[in-house]
């Protein structure tokens, strides 16, 4: 059984797998850049110790000091939590090198997911549908041009080596193709370090729909269900919500069932997602997912299951103690990403000193978080606040319960995206589950609809701004300032 596990990365996700390591009486160790030395990740672990300065590639994403660090530490496990090195098969066949456990999939199943035109093909063999599309990267523009005049306009074009959306480029027609391929080849070879580039039909209002998975070491692999990942802006997930209302029961058995032997095919071991687009009724796969994700607190509220705990079981070679039939989905569950951004200015980050902090609570709540008043957000990384889950019986109880907890959220000293959130929660064709990949596009009315709830609480934080009313927030957030001081004295 694993002992001692260094967390390779920051902000929530840490935080998350140390309260993990704690449950199961295992001792964790952070690593931060010099920008999070007072972050709190950094305070909660029973070990710390700096890797670098700010920028990631000299700390989080050096591959060198994290093992020297988990070395240094006797730690016997890595988690990468997401992001970072989390699917970096590089780091984790160097973890395999050094015996140190890595706790996500092998090295082979990370390269072999992680080249996105590998992972199609292996999918091809498994029986999973895939869109129409080459059948590898193409070998130049007449190849593009010949690909997509067979599969009709408009197709995307993806870097093979890619993720996150980086590098997708849609082509509406043919004299638009070879400007897109040049630019698209260029993205990739800069950011991936490979300008391999493949083509695929584009669904125009697909609904992104993900099925977690969990495997074994003996081979038992099963789903807890989907995640409804449509409300996205530049193929960057904003809301999540399990399970979703386009997928009836048999639909859901059968997304599920080949989401299951798509992991079976590749030898899967660990959490991860298979990823598909929904359209029309019939479904394609995306890519997997070969990680926790961000969204995975949705499935744990539904389920019952701590996909981190069961992360960490699985490293240290126990077997999946679940079947598939005894897996239950129980209500509905929500979670909006709180961003420092801006919502009303094509959502750019807005890094900062957050001033006051005060999150919400109450039946069916859960905030993921990794900040506290007083704490600035470093300008280097991802401007993620906090995941704020709500559940409820149904949907329109979480959503209810999500409207709620928005209006407790107390934040001020940078922007956020709250409004962008409160708004879609009233939106009503969200209400109705009628989304879509491009619902942000769509909506035309919501920036006009957040300025105007922006207005309305003007004077309410204005008043939050006073030196008078500083004092009450700062009694609110008594509970988190005394875990301050807890991790600080230890």
């Amino acid at each position: 059984m694993i002992k001692k596990i260094l967390i390779a990365n920051r902000g929530e996700i840490a935080l998350r797998i140390m309260r993990a390591c704690r449950e199961l009486g295992m001792t964790s160790v952070g690593v931060y850049s010099e920008a999070d030395k007072d972050a709190l990740f950094a305070r909660y672990a029973d070990e710390a110790c700096c890797i670098g300065p700010a920028p990631a590639s000299m700390s989080y994403l050096d591959m060198e000091k994290v093992i020297g660090a988990a070395i240094k530490s006797g730690a016997d496990a890595i988690h990468p939590g997401y992001g970072f090195l989390a699917e970096n098969a590089k780091f984790a066949l160097a973890c395999e090198k050094q015996e140190i456990t890595f706790i996500g999939p092998s090295s082979r199943v990370l390269e072999l997911m992680g080249d996105k035109v590998a992972a199609r093909r292996e999918m091809v063999k498994a029986g999973v549908p895939v869109a129409p599309g080459s059948d590898g990267c193409v070998s130049g523009f007449d190849d593009a041009r010949r690909i997509a005049a067979r599969i009709g306009y408009p197709v995307i074009l993806k870097p093979s080596g890619g993720g996150g959306g980086i590098g997708m480029t849609v082509v509406f027609a043919e004299d638009e193709l070879q400007k897109a391929l040049e630019s698209t080849q260029a993205i990739a070879g800069n950011t991936f370090g490979l300008a391999d580039v493949y083509v695929e039909k584009y669904l125009e209002n697909p609904r992104h729909v993900e099925f977690q998975i969990l495997g074994d070491a003996k081979g038992n692999i099963v789903h807890l269900g989907e995640r409804e990942c449509s409300i996205q802006r530049r193929h960057q997930k904003l809301i999540e919500e399990s399970p979703s209302t386009a997928l009836n029961d048999k639909l859901r058995k059968e997304m599920g069932q080949v989401a299951v032997n798509a992991a079976k095919w590749v030898g899967y071991q660990g959490a991860g997602t298979v990823e598909f687009l929904l359209s029309e009724g019939k479904f394609y796969f995306l890519e997997v997912n070969a990680r926790v994700q961000v969204e995975h607190p949705v499935t744990e509220m539904v389920t019952g299951i701590d996909i981190v705990k069961e992360q960490i079981k699985i490293a240290s070679g126990l077997p999946l103690k679940v079947t598939q039939k005894q897996i239950r989905i129980n209500g509905c569950a929500i979670e909006c990403r709180i961003n420092a951004e801006d919502p009303l200015d094509d959502f750019v980050p807005t890094p900062g000193k957050i001033r006051n902090y005060h999150c919400p609570g109450g039946a069916g709540i859960r905030v993921e978080s990794g900040v506290y008043a007083n704490y600035t957000i470093p300008p280097y990384y991802d401007p993620m606040i906090s995941k704020l889950i709500a559940w409820g019986a149904d949907r329109g109880e979480a959503i209810a319960r999500m409207r709620r907890a928005l209006y407790e959220y107390v934040i001020t000293g940078v922007k956020t995206n709250l409004a962008f959130h409160k708004t879609v929660m009233e939106n009503p064709r969200f209400v109705k589950g009628q989304l879509g990949t491009h619902f942000i596009d769509r909506e035309t009315t919501l920036n006009e609809d957040m300025r105007a709830l922006m207005e309305r609480e003007k004077p309410l934080a204005e008043k939050l701004n006073r030196t008078e009313e500083k004092k009450k927030v700062a009694a609110i957030a008594a509970v988190g300032a005394v875990a301050q001081m807890y991790c600080r004295g230890r």
